[in-house]
């Protein structure tokens, strides 16, 4: 299966690629939106800063293509998967550095995270799932999986929570919304359980 991944230039690419393809996949860089819907599976990476990020995103011209895209999961069967900034960017603000206005194709905030025992929160933790989904096939109830963030998501529906963690407080690592998918952990760096989680996005 080809696989676009949203180029923006804030991400980490080179390593989503290579774990696409470690589960079979192609990953293709897209910096034309226009492209996206050449595609039934699209990936938002993301590395940085939230407001920097949405400012790329909008130069090229990726905001309301991406916002189409997410509508068209519903109809389809495309599906969108954020991963660590990629997720927050689909809230509807962040307060990173001050006030930004993200994609809201997920309804809720970007806020930072609270009584960590260091910023960024950086390393193995476990993801602690409280629903079944897609994503989530074939896992255990609780995997560990790679960090690196200072913010975390807070959604307004608390039924598209998909996996919560513990550092300091508990916070939501994971999320669906029917076909839109976002994980604040780095599946391209999370060995055999994050391949497992990029596979079940690509045939699921």
């Amino acid at each position: 299966m080809r696989v676009a991944i949203v180029d923006y230039g804030a991400g980490n690419i080179a390593s989503v690629k290579n774990a696409l393809l470690a589960v079979g996949a192609e990953g293709i860089l897209v910096d034309s939106p226009a492209r996206l819907f050449d595609f039934t599976r699209v990936i938002v990476p993301g590395v940085g800063a939230f407001g920097a990020a949405m400012q790329a995103l909008r130069a090229k011209g990726f905001e309301p293509a991406l916002r189409d895209y997410a509508q068209s999961t519903r109809e389809s069967k495309n599906a969108l998967f954020g991963i660590c900034l990629g997720m927050q960017l689909l809230f509807d603000v962040s307060y990173e550095f001050g006030e930004h206005v993200g994609l809201g194709i997920v309804s809720g905030e970007v806020v930072p995270l609270c009584n960590a025992p260091k910023i960024p929160h950086m390393g193995w933790n476990q993801l602690h799932f409280v629903r079944d989904c897609a994503l989530n096939v074939d896992l255990a109830q609780s995997e560990f999986l790679y960090f690196v963030h200072s913010y975390c998501v807070k959604p307004r529906d608390s039924a598209v929570i998909l996996a919560q963690t513990d550092y300091g407080q508990t916070f939501v690592s994971a999320i669906a919304q029917n076909r839109i998918y976002g994980l604040q952990p780095h599946p391209e760096k999370s060995h055999n359980i994050g391949l497992k989680i990029l596979e079940n996005f690509i045939k699921n």
